[in-house]
């Protein structure tokens, strides 16, 4: 064992090394204005940048400075973070990102998580940091009024939609004690257009047995709520016992809304733990022209938002609201005896009650900072403009001579060229999506659906405005011109 002398000497040779961790107020100064004239630099010269860039990465670079046991040189770091880090791929804080539903970025929310990231605080239990958990609580509660619950409702927010559907999964078991031995018998309903998270879910949350029943669709990608309704006499019948819905608010290939009052009506009246994935589409309901497409959202269990979608936050930013959050505690409310200080607050719940998540980042500042810079009326202007530069794409594609999937519900659209001459038009299209790509002014994607191949233009970044509307317009009619 050490004695007290060697402890002594040995820390009076590590002390100096360790101490040198805290920067001098000069330091910081200097670490700062790097950072941020990096930041000013990107984007005051985001609107210039191409959005997609196929240079594969500094990767031997990157292995080849390793992780130093000395520090780097700033200057050598700083040049691969802005050349070969940020350089390489999609350009997800670009206007001409229009590929996936995207949305992130917005100045004020990566000053927000500057100041949660140098304070520190914890956001997990209300005893040590009660005014982040008052953040978080009172951001919730304002979700859970744009959706329409009532007052008792709250939930967690979470690092996206993946990690928020999984705890309402989990929830929806345990609130309808769905036991190991009753698995291969409780059904859950969705469509071939539900999120793949949410089949990723139902396999962590121990449901990998139960049966999944896809409920057959409308020609808009929409869920058809009598099919689902005669499902579920069908499985009860068949001495199954159904237990979950689950329903979209924004599907990612074609941005559908399915049926919401009407699926409400048949969980009601056949017991079934409803869920609503929004987290694409629910903040449209910030727009009051878009409130009345999702009527009936306010009617069930649970919903998931993404902040970092609609709100246009960093990504890393998911929400789960639940009607009765007494039932978020019932699956989550664990406490051990080293958190014995820390009272039990239902007035301000703590989020570490009410998700798997013990230590975590307080994601509320994110959010909340932007909010009080911006005010909610530039958001609710913000979405109403995708949604309408969306529609204006709809129209003037078709003018082109482009064949389009339905009629957008949000701000995501379906289109694709058949050539006249009978060549081959996934083939084409492939090659088209090529060629957008390669002008460099924005990014779409593809999907296939029933076997056809599509290209997207989802309207969501922040950024975005008429101009890359015209951009994508114009490259397609002159790649189309000669046919």
């Amino acid at each position: 064992m050490n004695s007290e002398e060697s402890i002594l000497a040995r820390l009076a040779e590590v002390e100096g090394a360790s101490r040198a961790l805290e920067e001098s107020p000069a330091q910081r100064r200097a670490l700062t204005e790097r950072v941020t004239g990096f930041a000013d630099q990107m984007l005051d010269g985001l609107a210039e940048r191409a959005v997609w860039s196929d240079e594969p990465g500094a990767r031997d670079e990157l292995l080849t400075l390793g992780i130093p046991e000395q520090p780097a040189d700033l200057d050598q770091v700083m040049d691969l973070v802005a050349r070969e880090i940020d350089g390489p791929g999609l350009q997800p804080a670009s206007g001409g990102h229009l590929g996936y539903i995207a949305g992130g970025g917005i100045y004020a929310s990566a000053l927000g998580d500057y100041i949660a990231a140098v304070t520190n605080r914890y956001s997990g239990v209300h005893y040590a940091g009660p005014g982040a958990v008052h953040v978080e609580n009172l951001l919730l509660r304002w979700l859970c009024g744009v959706v329409g619950y009532p007052a008792e409702a709250l939930g967690t927010l979470t690092s996206g939609g993946s990690m928020a559907n999984l705890i309402a999964i989990v929830t929806a078991r345990d609130a309808r004690a769905v036991r190991a031995v009753e698995v291969e018998r409780s059904v859950i309903y969705l469509t071939a257009q539900t999120h793949h998270c949410v089949l990723k879910a139902i396999t962590i949350a121990g449901l990998a047995e139960a049966p999944v029943h896809f409920v057959p669709m409308d020609a808009n990608y929409r869920m058809d709520a009598r099919a689902l309704a005669q499902q579920v006499e069908a499985d009860r019948a068949a001495g199954l016992r159904p237990f979950l819905l689950v329903a979209s608010a924004g599907t990612t290939d074609a941005g559908a809304l399915d049926p919401l009052d009407e699926l409400a009506q048949v969980a009601e009246r056949e017991d079934l733990w409803y869920h609503v994935d929004a987290a694409y589409g629910g903040v449209f309901m910030l727009v009051e022209s878009m409130r009345a497409c999702m009527r009936g959202i306010e009617r069930a269990d649970s919903i998931v938002l993404d902040p970092h979608k609609g709100l246009f936050v960093a990504y890393g930013s998911g929400a789960l609201l639940v009607r009765d959050p007494a039932l978020l505690r019932a699956s989550y409310g664990l406490r051990a005896a080293y958190l014995q200080d820390a009272p039990d607050t239902l007035d301000e719940p703590s989020p570490a009650d009410l998700s798997p998540e013990l230590t975590r980042h307080f994601r509320g500042l994110r959010l909340w900072l932007p909010l009080q810079v911006h005010g909610v009326a530039r958001y609710r202007a913000a979405l109403e403009e995708k949604v309408l530069l969306c529609n204006l794409f709809y129209r003037r594609v078709q003018e082109l001579g482009f064949e389009v999937g339905p009629k957008p519900d949000l701000s995501v659209a379906l289109f694709r060229w058949v050539p006249p001459d009978g060549t081959d038009a996934d083939e084409f299209n492939r090659r088209l999506l090529g060629a957008i790509l390669d002008d460099g002014r924005v990014f779409l994607s593809s999907t296939t659906i029933d076997g056809v191949f599509w290209i997207r233009v989802a309207v969501l970044c922040f950024r975005s405005h008429r101009d890359r509307i015209d951009a994508v317009l114009e490259v397609l009619e002159r790649e189309t011109r000669s046919h």
